[in-house]
């Protein structure tokens, strides 16, 4: 029997020291390997970065996103373990669980953060996880979002005509799907605000309250419709795709400047007027982005994500789409909110199959790249 050969490796290692990266070529020989140090290499930090560190650590916010990425796991996993009790399967009959987890940072083309430790739900599941989608396209030039529009195109293309899926989620995103689903032919990107900034001016206004329930706060306000023509010229808005955005763009902190800027222009603006413009804001940008940067063929828009229940919204976007018929995805599928978490399930699969999960015309990456970490059972 000829003995196991031998591989290479590298081992890297950065202490609580901070000093900097160490990094070790190690020859690994044997099923017990025993390891020979072929070469090492010690990468100090420079002290301006040490110190960017050392201020991170010691302001306490790195205990925080620590103890958050444990929690969420631990709340997805809850999520799993009672799915499967609602449906009366066990946990050994899962492939495996795709989990996308929760943004906290976006700056597309330079980082993307999820939380929600995968081992954690791994532990607690017991079947292999697939997570942290985003940060290989990111590390391949691109965007790191959107990532749905490979499910648009494998699960939700109509066979003879092209089709729109928008999502109105925090934000907002378009997929252009050709007649059968090419997926190099594929147009996707974010278009801006979708509920995030008319939630955040709800709450700014009307405290206590999380959202405009049934569009019933902009539809009794008067949008500053200049205003919203203005917001028009930012450059996210002027920029060709592929490109994405967040709540790091378009937040809390924009929702506040919005408010400020609609009470300065106009002394005596009712509550209601600052969401109803915030919503026109959310209307005129998907507008505008699926004439600005969309074929002209009249495609049928499928909408879903949690604007779709607001009347102001889909009141608006009927009026300013016309000519394009705008339907609910729940009509065509299945329940509407449950699709972003279907194509990252799509995206765990095709991870788990050494498959391409990114769509480069989308995101901008440099090449197809097959996506996710894989956390064993």
């Amino acid at each position: 029997m000829s003995a196991d050969p031998s591989v290479l490796a590298v081992g890297l290692m950065s202490g609580t020291s901070l000093d900097g990266v160490g990094a070790a070529l190690v020859r690994l020989t044997g099923d017990r390997p025993t390891a020979e140090l072929v070469a090492f290499r010690s990468v100090p930090y420079e002290p301006a970065f040490r110190v960017r560190l050392l201020e991170l650590i010691d302001h306490g916010r790195t205990r925080d996103a620590a103890l958050l990425h444990v929690e969420l796991g631990a709340r997805f996993a809850d999520a799993v373990a009672g799915l499967l009790a609602q449906v009366g399967i066990r946990a050994p009959d899962l492939a495996f669980v795709a989990s996308h987890g929760q943004t906290v940072w976006h700056e597309p083309g330079l980082a993307t953060l999820q939380l929600g430790d995968p081992a954690v739900i791994a532990e607690r599941i017991g079947v292999p996880v697939v997570s942290d989608f985003r940060a290989r396209d990111v590390a391949a030039g691109g965007q790191g979002a959107p990532l749905v529009p490979i499910a648009d195109a494998l699960l939700f293309a109509a066979p003879d005509r092209p089709r729109v899926l928008l999502n109105i989620g925090g934000m907002a995103n378009v997929t252009w799907v050709p007649p059968g689903g090419a997926v190099d032919r594929v147009i996707a990107f974010d278009t801006g605000p979708g509920v995030a900034v008319v939630d955040a001016v709800v709450r700014l206004v009307r405290p206590g309250l999380v959202f405009d329930a049934d569009g019933g706060l902009a539809l009794a306000g008067r949008a500053d419709e200049e205003l919203v023509y203005d917001l028009l010229g930012d450059p996210f808005f002027l920029a060709p795709p592929p490109k994405s955005t967040g709540r790091e763009t378009f937040g809390d902190a924009f929702a506040r400047g919005l408010v400020r800027e609609i009470r300065a222009r106009h002394l005596e603006a009712a509550d209601q007027d600052c969401v109803a413009t915030a919503t026109a804001l959310t209307v005129a940008t998907i507008a505008d982005q699926v004439r600005r940067w969309l074929p002209a063929d009249g495609a049928e828009i499928v909408a879903s994500g949690g604007g779709v229940r607001n009347p102001a919204i889909v009141g608006g976007l009927t009026a300013a789409l016309a000519g394009r018929p705008l339907s609910r995805f729940d009509d065509l599928f299945f329940d509407g909110d449950a699709k972003e978490a279907v194509a990252f399930a799509l995206l765990g699969w095709l991870t788990l199959r050494n498959r391409a999960g990114n769509v480069p015309g989308a995101t901008g990456a440099r090449g197809a790249r097959v996506l996710g970490r894989v956390t064993p059972a």
